[in-house]
């Protein structure tokens, strides 16, 4: 088989293999109600600039007050004179937003006989044709089947001419408003979309970002639809783009914020390919005591689905021992939140650990979510005590501790001593032994209230142990003997009651040194004393030759020189035979003049410097001395 063949073969199979994968038909996010107060924001400001295209953007989507209507009107007015956008696309947001703000201003005759003008002359560009028309719609100017068959005819003129992305999505948008007249811009839908970028395998997009894509996916979807064709993209295509349009709910920008919210109701209307977000409705920390799974359904603007979805099942596996915790069991939807389902696991008793929670409803959605279930550590026993640094950790008296309790008397150590500390934690539902993230030994200094932390190791039962030579920890501590608070710290994921544990007092001494009192005083300052300044120290130039070896040096290359001269004076020179023209003379000239460019070159000028003046007479040499070479050569053939 030829390597064409086989190619096709593979790109056959592979798309088999692809179609008969189920389509997971879900996102993990949504427009939240933060957001939306976000964009309210971003309306409200759009309305008080001095941006023509913000104030239409705007005023499609929230409404004026009643009190601003005139002031904004005449602002609208004046933006529009002193606009310096196209007269197509500044005539387009005049009229949309003065019908937007309900404004009682007549428009200018001007404005008004360009946009009916604009209806029966070619336009160069998609653009162009999109703004004339949907100005015409908007100031009620009316668009008979022969001015629709001439947009129709105009715009596959100039799609002839340029099919960019911007193109193809203005195109798009008004072959949707022109009926049969623009049925032939469908075929060019598989064109359009086929240039969408993917990203990292769940993202959708086209090179021009928001605006475009919104574009072409909002044009795309209203040309099928008034054709009665099918979607112009697949299920798992609509989930990519939602994922993308989703991503971008940061949009600062009237204009984007608008395009973005139409076209995340465009995708949530299409119930055959629509996805809908399946998230927790909480961190996915459950609880102990109450271990509830919560989760939340929706479409891409965080509203409860219509109609409902039939039935909602869910299996919770564990990641650790990959055990079913439930199978297939059905979440309960809430009565007071139409977006919230609900399942109760304290009936499966689940361990601490993490969970995987298949999320599945028909026809076709599908999410893998995790939770982690918490427990509570236990302190089932603490060991402190003071000991000699040579003695064993078994011969070391200590001095039982219980949680949350103080020992009662100061513990005490010097340089020639340790502090050893042993703890057993224990999981409070199975009493068993258990090891954390996190699990330290902190001192602090009752004054100062300096800190140092220290990691606490676990041994082979599981019991985490901590061991401090005190004169070995001397510099830790910066030599700064005094009260230390003794405490226990441990954290984890998993827990629900992490903990800090202030658990004795410790007098610690070290040994005094000479720089003990530097040191003393800059643990008062906390260590935050200015560190020295750094200079900047360039490397020191390499050492040069001698004076007499550099001089010898120059006198060895100038002696060539000096000989040619001597040897030309001795025999002398014959000039007779010396061509006098223009290019001989040029030459002479130029071969001089590089020469002397060397010894310039030797005593003052860089590398970079001399080759720029060397360019020009190497080449003014080179065509003289080809000029005198030609010249000799033709005096050679006439002799």
């Amino acid at each position: 088989m030829n390597p064409l063949g086989c190619f096709m073969l593979v790109a056959f199979i592979g798309s088999s293999i692809a179609a008969t994968q189920p389509t997971q038909r879900t996102v993990s996010s949504h427009l939240t109600t933060q957001d939306q107060e976000r964009f309210d924001k971003v309306f409200s400001e759009g309305l008080k600039s001095n941006d023509l295209q913000a104030l239409y953007f705007s005023s499609a989507n929230v409404a004026l007050p009643a009190s601003d209507v005139a002031g904004s009107c005449k602002r609208l007015f004046t933006l529009h004179a002193e606009s310096k956008l196209n007269d197509f696309e500044k005539n387009y947001y005049l009229i949309g937003a003065r019908k937007n703000f309900g404004c009682k201003e007549a428009l200018p005759a001007k404005v008004e006989s360009s946009v009916k003008a604009a209806l029966s002359k070619e336009a160069s560009t998609a653009q162009e044709i999109y703004y004339n028309f949907h100005s015409a719609k908007l100031a009620g100017v009316t668009v008979d089947e022969k001015a629709r068959t001439a947009l129709g005819k105009n715009l596959q003129t100039v799609l002839k001419k340029d099919d960019s992305l911007n193109s193809l999505g203005h195109a798009f948008a008004v072959a949707s408003e022109l009926g049969t007249a623009g049925a032939f811009a469908y075929d060019r839908i598989e064109e359009a979309f086929v240039q969408a970028d993917e990203v990292d395998g769940k993202l959708l997009q086209f090179e021009g970002g928001l605006s475009i894509t919104a574009l072409i996916v909002n044009g795309g979807f209203r040309l099928a639809s008034t054709l009665g064709k099918p979607a112009p993209i697949t299920a798992d295509q609509a989930v990519k783009f939602a994922n993308y349009f989703l991503s971008r709910a940061s949009v600062q920008t009237p204009k984007g914020v608008s395009v973005l919210l139409e076209a995340l109701n465009l995708l949530a209307s299409q119930k055959t390919i629509a996805p809908i977000c399946i998230r927790l409705a909480n961190n996915g920390q459950l609880l102990p005591e109450s271990p509830v799974l919560r989760v939340k359904v929706c479409d891409l603007l965080g509203k409860p689905l219509s109609p409902a979805l039939a039935a909602l099942s869910t299996t919770v596996l564990s990641l650790s021992t990959k055990q079913e915790l439930v199978s297939k069991v059905n979440l309960v939807p809430s009565k007071d939140d139409a977006t919230l389902y609900t399942y109760n696991l304290q009936s499966a008793t689940p361990t601490r650990g993490q969970f995987r929670v298949d999320v599945e409803a028909a026809p076709s959605y599908r999410q893998q979510l995790k939770v982690n279930v918490l427990g509570k550590v236990r302190v089932s026993s603490l060991e402190v005590g003071v000991g000699d640094t040579d003695s064993t950790a078994s011969s070391v008296k200590r001095h039982s501790v219980t949680y949350p309790s103080k020992l009662a008397t100061v513990l005490n150590a010097d340089s020639q001593q340790k502090v050893v500390l042993k703890t057993n934690l224990v999981d409070d539902a199975s009493g068993k032994p258990i090891t954390v993230h996190q699990a330290f030994v902190l001192l602090r200094h009752q004054e100062t209230r300096q800190e140092i932390i220290f990691v606490a190791e676990t041994d082979t039962s599981k019991a985490y142990k901590f061991e401090m030579d005190v004169g070995a920890r001397a510099v830790d501590f910066a030599h700064k003997s005094g009260l230390y608070e003794l405490r226990l710290i441990v954290g984890d994921a998993l827990l629900s009651n992490s903990f800090q544990w202030y658990l004795a007092d410790v007098e610690l001494k070290f040994p005094a040194t000479e720089t003990a009192a530097g040191k003393q005083a800059t643990v008062g300052a906390g260590f935050r004393q200015p560190l020295p300044e750094i200079e900047h120290q360039f490397r020191v130039p390499e050492k040069r030759p001698a004076r007499f070896v550099s001089d010898l040096f120059t006198a060895l290359c100038v002696a060539p020189l000096v000989i040619l001269f001597a040897l030309w004076a001795k025999l002398g020179v014959n000039v007779r035979n010396f061509p006098l023209s223009l290019g001989a003379v040029g030459f002479h000239v130029g071969l001089g003049a590089i020469l002397a460019l060397f010894g310039v070159f030797w005593l003052r000028l860089n590398m970079f410097e001399t080759i720029r003046y060397l360019i020009p007479l190497a080449l003014f040499t080179f065509f003289c001395g080809n000029r005198m070479l030609r010249k000799i050569a033709r005096g050679g053939s006439e002799k």
